[in-house]
């Protein structure tokens, strides 16, 4: 295909929702076979048509979004704890990984580097591990839980870690997601939910 056909059929996609392809989706687009893709991939991203994310995952340049790319990495996993927390306004500091929660083993690394930065996937079980319904991204109050989980996993207290902030919206809401975790974690939200002494 030349350049400009990419062009307008990625922007097709972008209307479409569609931020990322793999190899395989491209190759059928294109109606090649996957070497001679691979050349075409590669002269694609130089011109700057086409971004690679991650390994065999394509896009157009800046146009995805972490919450975007996760499920390529692993089908199983969502983005939760700091930059969950972040994403929702209730940090301050801007997380250099992407925490992500998932039920299966990687036989790879648990540790992605992609273009957006380093994912890391952290194997748990239920209860804990809880997808969120129609999203890649924790709600906060998950988020905060699984955050303080990890905090505690790593004998590190969540409050020497990162500034909290916007915690009054889930003091009024219900505590669901605290059936799911120790009790440790529980004490632990419980202490960072309570109001500031004025």
């Amino acid at each position: 295909m030349k350049t400009l056909k990419w062009q307008q059929y990625l922007e097709e996609q972008l209307v479409q929702e569609k931020k990322l392809f793999t190899v395989a989706e491209l190759a059928n687009v294109a109606a090649t076979s996957h070497h001679a893709l691979n050349v075409e991939l590669e002269r694609l991203t130089k011109r700057g048509v086409l971004a690679k994310y991650a390994r065999g995952v394509y896009g157009a340049p800046n146009k995805a979004a972490p919450a975007d790319l996760v499920r390529y990495l692993d089908a199983h996993a969502y983005i939760t704890s700091d930059y969950a927390l972040f994403h929702h306004g209730m940090i301050t500091q801007v997380p250099k990984t992407f925490t992500c929660f998932t039920d299966r083993r990687h036989n790879r690394s648990r540790l992605r580097k992609t273009s957006l930065g380093r994912f890391v996937f952290v194997t748990v079980k239920k209860p804990i591990y809880a997808p969120p319904a129609g999203a890649l991204i924790a709600p906060g109050e998950q988020a905060l839980y699984d955050f303080v989980y990890l905090m505690r996993r790593q004998g590190v207290n969540p409050k020497n870690v990162v500034t909290f902030r916007n915690l009054n919206n889930l003091r009024q809401q219900s505590k669901d997601y605290a059936l799911h975790y120790p009790t440790s974690v529980k004490k632990d939200v419980t202490d960072l939910l309570k109001p500031a002494k004025e």
